[in-house]
């Protein structure tokens, strides 16, 4: 559902005047989907990671969670009907990057994140959704650096993060090798598999539906994904021209 009032908010025009606006405009909106979602029983959402612009710059100082808590919180309500959301944060949220910068960058962004569902009241099988990230001429090392940092985060935190196999880098079985050290369950992409597997994808799904504790995470999250017609897997990869939907076991 588009917003009709939506419009391009740059950090060089930030007020709080317009911050608190473009919130109150997004939660709106959000609310409008969900009662259309609830309606046609669909029960599951991902919430744009943007509904909240700015906060985790330094430019925004709004406690947006108590002047929002009541919007919040209706959207949080949701829940109550069997309707699960997750967030899935841009490709410039790192964990596993060489530059210490980018990885407190990255931090910063799933704390906001999480803030997100925290201020909505729900569960932990509420989550974000994250990539194992680049390999920097080293894929196992790189892997070993986003165990160490997962597991230097807090707890909370954490506890929401799941992580997805991509199409070049990362294959199932190497999301696989993280979870062992880590804990976090994977959210397993179909197509991405069909591009990158050691697994035939029956083997794939019962592998990653173990990772999932069911009384803290919920039911497995799988990204489906049909390719675009005409065209090879590897091209519907790379061009990320497939459609998508998210389905819970």
């Amino acid at each position: 559902m588009e917003n009709p009032n939506a419009s391009t908010f740059r950090l060089k025009s930030f007020s709080e005047n317009r911050f608190n606006e473009t919130v109150r405009n997004n939660l709106h909106y959000i609310l409008k989907i969900l009662r259309f979602n609830k309606k046609n029983n669909i029960l599951f959402f991902r919430i744009s990671s943007d509904i909240i612009p700015f906060a985790s710059h330094p430019i925004c100082q709004s406690d947006w969670s108590r002047n929002f808590k009541a919007e919040l919180n209706e959207i949080g309500d949701f829940k109550k009907n069997d309707m699960r959301v997750s967030l899935h944060p841009g490709q410039f949220v790192i964990l596993n990057s060489t530059n210490e910068k980018i990885i407190e960058n990255s931090i910063r962004e799933l704390q906001y994140r999480s803030k997100i569902l925290e201020s909505m009241a729900l569960p932990t099988n509420a989550k974000i959704q994250i990539h194992v990230g680049g390999v920097y001429g080293d894929k196992n090392t790189a892997k070993e650096r986003l165990v160490s940092n997962l597991n230097k985060l807090e707890r909370r935190l954490k506890e929401r993060i799941i992580i997805e196999n991509d199409d070049k880098s990362y294959s199932l079985k190497d999301c696989l090798d993280i979870h062992k050290e880590t804990g976090n369950p994977i959210v397993f992409d179909t197509l991405h598999h069909e591009c990158l597997n050691h697994e035939t994808m029956q083997e794939a799904l019962s592998y990653s539906a173990k990772t999932w504790e069911y009384n803290s995470d919920g039911n497995p999250i799988i990204d489906y994904s049909s390719q675009n017609m005409g065209e090879k897997k590897r091209e519907t990869c790379k061009n990320y021209g497939q459609k998508s939907f998210y389905h819970v076991l």
